[in-house]
């Protein structure tokens, strides 16, 4: 069993080419006893965005509070509070801030997409 609070969590800024203004705290994962997956929380701020990417795993998302644009293979779609999204794995995607408070999201991936 694992309980624990988002505020004792370190934040960790998110350094990679394509990346701008990302942040990630890891919420769940293995060193929690969820062997397999991991859970994190993107925070996007002003002009924030994660890379045009793909990769062998999926995505599985939340979006808890923003505005947002996810682009998946050339598709853009909107993202308010309350959306979610699976990203397939292997689709070319990012996550991008639209508009003029942060995007903040959950986001799932296998332990091997956790990088």
């Amino acid at each position: 069993m694992f309980i624990g609070s988002i505020n004792d969590l370190k934040e960790i800024k998110v350094i990679a080419p394509g990346v701008a203004n990302a942040f990630k705290k890891t919420l769940i994962g293995p060193k929690e006893g969820w062997d397999g997956w991991v859970m994190r929380l993107f925070t996007l701020r002003d002009g924030g965005k994660s890379p045009l990417h793909s990769h062998p795993w999926p995505h599985i998302n939340y979006i808890i509070s923003g505005q947002g644009v996810l682009s998946v293979d050339g598709r853009d779609t909107p993202l308010a509070e309350g959306s979610m999204a699976y990203v397939p794995s292997n689709s070319e995607h990012q996550f991008k801030n639209a508009g003029n408070e942060n995007l903040v999201f959950i986001c799932i991936v296998p332990e091997e997409g956790d990088i």
